[in-house]
């Protein structure tokens, strides 16, 4: 299955990398620690290095309960990182719920839009219609300032899977080619654990709307709960948890800890013989 993505084309038969990197001051793992350009793009340089394949740059946290960030904050914050890895040999992503910061991040050099409201905001679908960066759909129940507040589903799996599966027909149908769309649940967006480990063991129904799966698991709080280990403790959760997703057919693991999942991938190919 190949993916599209501005001027990189990635095999995603092979599990791919994604590295995060928060440019904010208040997320929840790593907030401020890259909050200056200069910090960031060698935190980029490093990732890089490391075995990421994608780098996703977020100038707005969206942890549970956090406030948004204006538009010209997250532009000020986002824009310089972008243009900074123009050239970079791996595709750089944006995370965005914003239009105009789409735009500008194109403009700059972004390859993909992580959308965790999927493409929803006012002239957003239509200025990715016009470009050739990917795409990544993401579902949130409600928004980061309300989201883990009592979130509830008839059944979350069918849930979930109808919402995505109609947000991509509407790309479809804006002219925007399947090749260039990644979906992604969106663990912890307005879910219990229970919601998660449900959609987590679901996986192989999500794979089947037929566009490869975007994951997000590391350090998150539904590991905490699961191990009673603090933020900076949970490498050992998260390996677990990216190596499960694989297993269940994710096409890209977005990650804190890039050598280390790297590694994990690594031994578990050579264990399957999944060359």
């Amino acid at each position: 299955m190949l993916f599209h993505c501005g001027r990189f084309e990635l095999d995603l038969a092979t599990p791919r990398i994604m590295g995060i990197l928060n440019v904010t001051t208040d997320s929840f793992s790593d907030g401020g620690a890259y909050a200056t350009t200069t910090a960031a793009v060698g935190r980029a340089w490093q990732l890089i290095e490391a075995g990421a394949e994608l780098i996703d740059i977020g100038g707005e946290s969206t942890r549970p309960g956090a406030q948004p960030a204006s538009l010209d904050e997250e532009l000020s914050r986002v824009v310089p990182v972008v243009e900074a890895l123009r050239d970079a040999p791996v595709a750089i992503s944006v995370d965005t719920m914003k239009t105009e910061v789409m735009r500008a991040s194109l403009a700059a050099g972004a390859s993909l839009i992580n959308d965790v409201n999927a493409l929803r905001a006012p002239g957003a679908l239509e200025l990715l219609a016009r470009s050739e960066a990917g795409i990544c759909l993401m579902h949130m129940q409600g928004e980061p300032r309300s989201m883990q507040h009592a979130p509830s589903y008839t059944d979350v799996l069918a849930d979930v899977g109808v919402f995505l599966a109609r947000r991509a027909a509407v790309l479809l149908a804006g002219g925007i080619a399947k090749e260039r769309i990644l979906l992604d649940p969106g663990i912890g967006f307005g879910k219990t654990l229970e919601h998660n480990l449900a959609l987590l063991r679901g996986l192989p129904q999500l794979a089947g709307l037929g566009f490869p799966l975007l994951l997000g698991v590391s350090r998150k709080s539904m590991l905490g709960k699961i191990t009673g280990r603090d933020v900076h403790e949970r490498l050992p959760a998260s390996l677990a948890a990216a190596l499960f997703c694989v297993m269940r057919g994710a096409s890209i693991i977005r990650v804190h800890d890039v050598a280390e999942t790297r590694d994990a991938l690594l031994t578990y190919k050579a264990l399957t013989g999944d060359q």
